[in-house]
């Protein structure tokens, strides 16, 4: 069994995965990891490798006493993956990304794939037929639109994310809604429809936080799935394991 670990900005994810088959998901703050790994070791006592995949800092304690248990693998643009890296600055390339790209290169060999990871930011990541990573794009996400429209005027509310009524806002929250919300489907579609032009043959996956809020708009043809990373985190334990 291999323990998944996907250390965002404000939460860890953690995932037990059984060959290819997630049996265990669940989240937890940095202040509990210590307790919630002992925990769920003792659950889980066949687990032998784990990855660590981290956009935060996880406290270097946590990382030692975990490895005294299970051998850990701590992911970097260095670590080895299942695809040809033609990103010009590898070294800059976040560890979620590379996540991403191998999940797409394991699951969908010899196509051309785009990763759109819709969470603080929104991300395109494309692999063409040939397992080569060529890059991407980065965009902010809903709740950044949200929070910057307040933070960066003087009079803009901060509100909760919701679909708007229509696509002409008649009041300010509607205004709001319409803008950041259309405003994002409508982004999403136009960098399809720029990769569809170039590559007629695509396969289009939309993953993370916000995926299952967007989907319901999306008029593009796409593949929802909630755990790509975490699918393409446990790809990377057993591609090292050899």
């Amino acid at each position: 069994m291999n323990l998944i670990i996907d250390a965002g900005n404000t939460q860890v994810k953690a995932a037990v995965f059984q060959q290819n088959e997630i049996i265990y998901r669940d989240e937890v703050s940095y202040d509990a990891l210590d307790s919630f790994f002992e925990k769920l070791l003792q659950d889980f006592d066949q687990v032998d490798h784990a990855i660590l995949s981290s956009v935060a800092r996880v406290p270097e304690k946590v990382v030692k006493n975990l490895s005294k248990k299970v051998s850990v693998l701590q992911l970097s643009h260095e670590t080895r993956v299942p695809f040809e890296n033609c990103y010009t600055s590898p070294e800059t390339l976040g560890v979620d990304r590379i996540a991403l790209v191998v999940a797409a290169t394991m699951k969908y060999p010899g196509e051309n794939v785009l990763v759109i990871d819709a969470g603080t930011c929104v991300t395109f990541d494309f692999k063409n037929e040939n397992e080569q990573y060529v890059g991407g794009a980065i965009s902010p996400g809903i709740r950044m639109r949200y929070q910057s429209l307040n933070d960066l005027t003087a009079n803009l509310p901060l509100l909760d994310t919701d679909l708007p009524k229509s696509y002409i806002g008649d009041s300010t929250a509607n205004s709001i809604h319409s803008g950041v919300v259309n405003g994002i489907l409508r982004e999403i579609e136009g960098v399809i429809d720029q990769y569809l032009q170039e590559f007629q043959h695509l396969t289009v996956i939309l993953t993370g936080g916000d995926a299952l809020f967007l989907s319901k708009s999306l008029k593009n043809s796409i593949f929802a799935n909630s755990n790509f990373l975490l699918e393409g985190l446990n790809f990377i334990v057993e591609y090292n394991k050899n």
